[in-house]
């Protein structure tokens, strides 16, 4: 049962003792696995893949936070072993181009400013306000409907500057959805998108790091990174006033308000949406992120340890995870990872070892 914190119980033990032996496994040659995509999660798989490469000498992991869109294209050319995308791909998608599907984990997307006098969650904005913001609509931070959700807060009269990202981000099309939730208006004029027109003239970076780097230069500035960039790089985060007029911090506790209301854990469906869940507590930003793998692999060998660090991750998650800023799957989504990766299957029909006695 999911409550304060996602874990796992029931089927943990047994898990356990076959993750153990997965990463006792002797390698003869150099492994190298190669993943590219999502940056909204790649401080994590970071840690992932310096630990997993720790306990199983000779086998190298890399990932590279080139964006979900870099993520998708080049897994589908086989480029990589790991695509990494915050926007799922649709069953007719994954089977076209021979992919499946695995959800490793939840964060969220959090606005952030760059405006005198104003710290980290002092500033409080809602979805509808945050949308005229960025279809720039708002022009100066001391605006009445900003002064409205903010009574009190002495608001510059500073100009707006808006930071998006260069790349084709699953973050931006997360964000883009959100906003378009919020505001019909927004929504006829930038579609949810990974790569979107804005109307007029923004500043543009890429990657969550490049977007950080670049907001903390740009005095009046506001973007949007996830919430373990607002820690690490000790950025101005704001509050939101959901639609039913809570507002909210961003925190791991917040994700997993988002997820306990949503048909990820209530069902196990692996693409629910997070956005703007109907519980007091629950981040109106939060979203998962995923890996797309090759269900056809020509080579048997990468795909075992591709599918071992997989597992291993899930295994791993609660407390690799834990303080990251991101929140386990529930144990649901958790318990359905096996019969994912027996999906993949290799030229004469094997499956990954990581499934055999």
């Amino acid at each position: 049962m999911l409550s304060g914190r996602v874990c796992l119980k029931p089927w943990g033990a047994l898990l356990l003792a076959l993750s153990t032996c997965l990463t006792a496994v002797h390698v003869h040659a150099e492994v190298q696995i190669k993943g590219a995509g999502a940056s909204f999660p790649s401080h994590v798989y970071e840690r992932w893949t310096k630990r997993f490469a720790d306990l199983n000498p000779g086998v190298s992991v890399r990932y590279v936070p080139t964006g979900s869109g870099d993520g998708i294209k080049q897994i589908k050319a086989r480029s990589v072993h790991l695509g990494g995308t915050d926007n799922p791909l649709t069953p007719q998608q994954l089977a076209e181009h021979k992919l499946v599907q695995i959800p490793m984990l939840v964060g969220g997307l959090v606005p952030v400013v760059n405006v005198q006098g104003i710290g980290a969650n002092q500033l409080v904005l809602s979805g509808e306000v945050l949308a005229d913001i960025m279809q720039g609509q708002i022009r100066q931070w001391d605006d009445p409907r900003i002064a409205a959700l903010n009574p009190g807060l002495r608001l510059p009269a500073q100009a707006i500057t808006r930071i998006v990202r260069e790349d084709a981000s699953g973050s931006t099309e997360v964000w883009t959805r959100y906003l378009g939730m919020s505001s019909s208006r927004f929504a006829a004029a930038v579609p949810a998108s990974q790569k979107p027109t804005w109307p007029g003239a923004t500043l543009a970076a890429k990657g969550n790091d490049g977007v950080s780097a670049l907001l903390k230069d740009t005095a009046g500035g506001v973007s949007y990174v996830s919430f373990d960039r607002v820690q690490k790089d000790r950025l101005s985060g704001v509050k939101l006033r959901t639609s039913g007029g809570f507002v909210v911090a961003a925190s791991e506790e917040a994700f997993r308000a988002a997820i306990l209301a949503s048909d990820l854990y209530k069902k196990g469906d692996d693409v629910a949406g997070l956005l703007s869940q109907p519980r007091a507590d629950a981040w109106p930003l939060t979203a998962t992120s995923y890996v797309l793998l090759d269900a056809a692999p020509k080579d048997m060998h990468a795909a075992d340890w591709v599918a071992r660090f997989v597992y291993w991750c899930f295994m791993h998650g609660d407390e690799l995870t834990r303080g990251t800023g991101f929140a386990p799957l529930p144990e649901r989504v958790q318990a359905r990872l096996s019969g994912r990766l027996l999906q993949i299957h290799g030229p004469a029909g094997q499956v990954p070892s990581f499934a055999t006695p």
